[in-house]
């Protein structure tokens, strides 16, 4: 049995589980494989695809099936998540060659998770709309324990009928739903704004957790007096654990935050609305992918600071 497998079986998924809803995952990473667990202890029937096909033999292991391209993760799917880095993955899997929205049968519904600017968000819509397709809007946030856990949140927008047919998978897959608007567009906007502090946050709290270490200060007494002050964050609670065991095994990636705050800031300009805070965070995360952490846990910003400065960061214990 493999690991994905045991973890279901732990989380209380049956073989013999009810029948649900047909849905499918597309994108099987860190989130979306455990959104599809969820989806899998909620009752439903669930097939999987992904680029890489590990992910998917592991939720067939545990009871889903197995897709080797998204239309066929698609077919008869009444619902499909679509799990992606961004904008660009998210239009090729839905419209591309051998895409799920040509696939899917009328009235189906399109959940989809990846951030990006609302302007794209609401030209899919449109593409799916013209196929008799419905189209949520819905980024995610929590993280990968969260989606495993079922309880994401979910920044949502689109039509009542998208809701009502997609809520079955909404409530297996979030704790907390929030309905924004009836036109795709709208939920990225939240994302958007989210990703903004979420990203400030972390660069502060690494520069804070660096700044600490350079003060000669007990870092994991500083995390304790900080979790417990006004300047902590959910960021700094959440990151800085990463720094203190030298594990920056991503969880979240720098080269999401180049990317996502790499949004804010094309719509920034396009507003003609300025953006210091956050152009900074942008920085500090593209100077730390350009020294070859890119794909590392995104807390690793503290270690593009150690290393300017000359700092010894604690160790992965080994």
């Amino acid at each position: 049995m493999t690991t994905a497998a045991a973890d279901f079986e732990e989380g209380g998924f049956s073989m013999e589980r009810k029948q649900g809803l047909q849905v499918g995952v597309i994108g099987l990473g860190s989130m979306g494989f455990g959104m599809a667990g969820s989806l899998l202890r909620a009752g439903h029937s669930v097939t999987g695809c992904d680029v890489h096909p590990e992910p998917a033999r592991a939720l067939a292991a545990a009871g889903g099936r197995a897709a080797s391209k998204p239309a066929e993760a698609a077919a008869e799917a009444d619902i499909v998540v679509v799990v992606v880095v961004n904008a660009a993955q998210t239009e090729t899997v839905l419209f591309g060659p051998d895409g799920a929205a040509a696939a899917m049968k009328p009235g189906a519904v399109i959940i989809a998770s990846a951030t990006m600017a609302p302007d794209i968000a609401r030209g899919l819509a449109a593409r799916a709309a013209a196929l008799g397709l419905l189209y949520l809007d819905a980024p995610i946030s929590g993280g990968a324990a969260k989606a495993a856990q079922g309880e994401l949140t979910i920044m949502a927008s689109g039509s009542p009928e998208a809701f009502s047919r997609a809520r079955p998978a909404l409530d297996a897959m979030a704790a907390k739903v929030y309905e924004l608007g009836d036109e795709a567009g709208v939920g990225a906007a939240f994302k958007v704004v989210n990703q903004l502090l979420a990203g400030v946050h972390i660069a502060a709290a690494c520069e804070a957790v660096t700044f600490a270490k350079r003060l000669g200060l007990d870092l994991d007494k500083v995390y304790e007096v900080i979790t417990g002050s006004a300047g902590n964050s959910w960021m700094f609670e959440n990151r800085v654990p990463h720094i203190l065991e030298g594990d920056y095994t991503p969880r979240s990636a720098v080269d999401i935050f180049t990317k996502d705050l790499g949004i804010v800031s094309d719509i920034g300009r396009a507003e003609k609305f300025p953006l210091p805070i956050a152009a900074t965070a942008l920085q500090m995360f593209l100077m730390t992918a350009a020294a070859g952490m890119g794909r590392d846990d995104d807390a690793s910003v503290a270690r593009l600071i150690a290393q300017i400065t000359g700092l010894d960061l604690p160790k992965k214990a080994r």
